[in-house]
């Protein structure tokens, strides 16, 4: 079964030059935890992703792939 990417954190912290240690420090969660949300393998709650994209001064959704196609 092919995995599927939601999100776009590993893109837009790379975009912004941000290292996921930064992230994670900053939102209180450990390095291992940012990196399973940077390969998809789980989400952060939207209130995450709210927290996220405040921290990386974008929009919300800069942080999430396009579900049209």
């Amino acid at each position: 079964m092919e995995k599927i990417n939601y999100n776009r954190i590993k893109a837009v912290l790379a975009e912004k030059n941000v290292s996921s240690k930064e992230l994670a420090k900053h939102l209180g969660k450990t390095e291992s935890t940012v990196s399973r949300w940077c390969t998809n393998d789980v989400q952060p709650s939207v209130e995450v992703f709210y927290q996220i994209a405040q921290f990386l001064n974008v929009d919300i959704k800069e942080l999430f792939i396009s579900s049209l196609k």
